[in-house]
């Protein structure tokens, strides 16, 4: 005797069951993975990002200059966070690693997988890049951008989009180079800024610095009047990032 062959409605109904109970446990995976890492990096604060690219060598300016940053950052109180892998990320930990404040890594598992650095004192793999720079923002009091690719911009103009619109506080955006990020700034100021598509007051959420001691002074002088955790209204806001 043979077997019933399904009919097509309800094979399509029976893949559409398999499809909703597959996205309803995917959601419970995204939520744990908040869970997880809210309660593990609660305590990291104050902190700083440093962002830039994966491919800077050690010992090569760009290595150095990051290196140099994080351990201003890190003896000055300043938990010092990075995306926990190689190039810019390395030197940032490497530098907090000496320091006196903790090192931090957010990793990301990726198909070809991103190796963490060895500088860490605190290390975390995220499974999503969304769930990843959500912590990036709710943990940072500051972020230092230095050179890199477009996985830098990506975090930059993010960074800059949540404070332009007020979905987080206002925090130092500090990149890192005048003679990098120079074509870019100009851009800003003489297409965008100059055509309405920003408002000129939004320029003056970027600054451009060279020097790690007026990094280090720029932080500090942003949180002169107050403390370095959101205010309630501020908080609110996060809730809704």
């Amino acid at each position: 005797m043979h077997d019933k062959i399904p009919k097509p409605h309800e094979s399509q109904a029976a893949h559409g069951v398999q499809s909703s109970a597959r996205e309803a446990w995917r959601m419970f995976e995204i939520i744990a993975e908040f869970v997880t890492a809210t309660e593990r990096l609660r305590s990291i604060h104050p902190a700083v990002t440093i962002w830039g690219s994966a491919r800077a060598q050690p010992g090569s300016p760009t290595y150095l200059l990051a290196e140099d940053i994080a351990r201003r950052l890190s003896d000055a109180g300043f938990a010092v966070i990075s995306g926990g892998g190689p190039g810019i990320m390395e030197a940032a930990n490497k530098g907090a690693f000496a320091g006196a404040s903790p090192s931090v890594g957010l990793n990301i598992q990726l198909p070809h997988e991103q190796h963490a650095n060895p500088y860490q004192d605190i290390s975390h793999t995220f499974q999503h890049f969304f769930a990843r720079k959500v912590m990036f923002t709710k943990l940072s009091s500051a972020f230092v951008m230095m050179p890199g690719g477009f996985g830098t911009l990506d975090e930059l103009f993010e960074a800059l989009t949540l404070v332009q619109t007020g979905k987080v506080r206002r925090v130092p955006l500090i990149l890192v180079g005048t003679q990098f990020w120079r074509g870019m700034t100009d851009w800003i100021r003489d297409r965008l800024a100059a055509d309405g598509m920003v408002s000129p007051g939004d320029l003056d959420l970027l600054q451009v610095l060279d020097d790690p001691r007026a990094i280090v002074d720029a932080i500090f002088d942003h949180y002169h009047t107050r403390g370095f955790g959101p205010t309630p209204s501020e908080r609110e806001a996060e809730y809704m990032l």
